[in-house]
């Protein structure tokens, strides 16, 4: 191979490998994903030069280093974590969507509680180089160890509201979950009230741990109060014995949201069997220009249980919207979406925002709607004729009883380009698994599937 060759080679080589980093990196990190992480490293970057020179012959003063640094990143950890539960809409676009920032919010409170116990334990482990009893007398010191104490309170608090996390014995109900968490506050006082009482107070700690404690104070107390708009509902129309669309009227302003976006409901009704006063996240099914706010709703438990009887004129609270779902593509790309289950709702607003022309896009779009059996294709005839008057949009039913599993095959029949489409997946976690692995072998690329998942709390 000649010179020239070998340089256009290497070349070819090194635009392809930052061609498939800048598609990975668009895939999978997002500007939330970076502050973030510049917030976990700058207080222990600003802490470097108080933490001293590390000398690695010397066991107690390594261990003594690696307390303060567990315990500092222990602390960034609860406070970024209390930090992204204020759940302000628009802000979990920055992260690529609510689900994310609720996968962060977990990370952050399990690496929180871990780096709590590796600070614990290098404490003890570094008291027990000098003696045991110099070891318990640091751990747990008399009356006046006020900072060691409200450590240990903040502790046993995120204890109590933590081991969810672990799922044992068994994840809680989802409201006693929430009542959990409100000990969250405490916590965040107290861990902070150790941090301040045992190093000199910081502008960095002052600022973060203000921001985290506003931000719980936001999500539990304000939030309720002053970010929900109110809402009537005005019907109720059954699409399965345990399928409904509900539609609610405004009583101020109208909440302003695009296709594929979800709310939280949090409904009023007194005769309501079980969930009134809880909110819940649900996808919009209408489309921006409706007057009405239309949410297709399936029954999955006590509360979307309840709602399938909820009563005609009664009140109802939404917050949002939230999500980025139709946002996160090529413009002039074709889709092809994937909606089954209750994961048809963001692909029903896309349909009925295209007939409103609400939904901005250049290329034509391919529906795949996959359901167990045509009974369960609940909004299937109006998803036909929406697109029989919408030019580029083409509905094509999948039925697992009659089909099987969907395959490259039926894909290549019906949509012969679909690889090279932008992809919307919305449905049961086993649904969006299995797509993902089958498109991910047709040569599929990571950062052309788009997804959207409720399955978090």
């Amino acid at each position: 191979m000649t010179d020239v060759n070998a340089a256009r080679v290497q070349e070819t080589y090194r635009f392809r490998h930052m061609a498939t980093v800048r598609h990975f990196l668009r895939a999978n990190v997002r500007p939330g994903d970076l502050l973030l992480v510049a917030l976990l490293a700058l207080p222990v970057i600003l802490a470097w030069p108080r933490l001293g020179i590390l000398d690695p012959a010397d066991s107690a003063a390594v261990l003594r280093w690696t307390a303060r640094v567990s315990g500092i990143a222990a602390m960034i950890c609860m406070i970024l974590a209390a930090l992204l539960s204020a759940r302000l809409p628009g802000v979990d676009r920055w992260f690529g969507g609510l689900p994310r920032i609720w996968g962060w919010h977990r990370a952050l409170g399990y690496w929180a509680f871990v780096l709590t116990m590796m600070h614990v334990l290098a404490i003890a482990f570094a008291g027990v180089a000098g003696s045991p009893e110099q070891a318990v007398a640091t751990l747990f010191p008399g009356a006046g160890g006020h900072a060691i104490w409200a450590g240990w309170a903040a502790w046993l608090l995120m204890l109590a509201f933590v081991w969810p996390t672990f799922g044992l014995p068994r994840p809680p109900a989802y409201q006693r979950w929430k009542r959990l968490h409100l000990l969250s506050a405490p916590m965040l006082i107290l861990a902070l009230a150790h941090v301040l009482w045992l190093t000199p107070p910081g502008a960095v700690w002052w600022a973060l741990g203000g921001a985290g404690l506003l931000a719980i104070g936001w999500r539990k107390v304000l939030a309720p109060r002053v970010a929900r708009h109110e809402h009537r509902v005005v019907s109720v129309t059954p699409l399965t014995d345990d399928v409904v669309e509900i539609a609610l009227r405004p009583r101020g302003a109208p909440v302003r949201f695009r296709p594929g976006q979800f709310v939280y409901l949090t409904p009023f009704d007194e005769d309501l069997a079980a969930g009134r006063g809880e909110e819940h996240p649900y996808t919009i099914a209408s489309a921006p220009g409706d007057p009405l706010l239309r949410i297709g709703i399936k029954n999955l438990g006590d509360a979307s249980g309840a709602l399938q009887t909820v009563s005609v004129g009664s009140s109802a609270a939404i917050e949002g919207p939230y999500g980025c779902f139709f946002q996160r593509h090529h413009p002039g790309r074709g889709q092809l979406w994937f909606g089954g289950g209750i994961g048809i709702t963001p692909f029903v607003a896309g349909a009925r925002a295209l007939a409103d022309e609400a939904l901005a896009t250049t290329g034509d779009i391919r529906l795949f709607y996959l359901a167990d059996r045509p009974e369960r294709a609940y909004y299937l005839e109006e998803l036909q004729r929406l697109a029989a008057t919408s030019p580029g949009l083409e509905v094509t039913p999948h039925y697992f009883r009659s089909h099987g599993a969907i395959t490259g095959g039926f894909l290549q029949q019906h949509c012969g380009d679909f690889a090279s489409r932008e992809i919307y997946i919305c449905g049961p976690q086993a649904m969006r698994n299995y797509l993902l692995d089958l498109l991910r072998r047709h040569g599929v690329p990571g950062y052309r599937i788009h997804t959207e998942a409720f399955d978090f709390l």
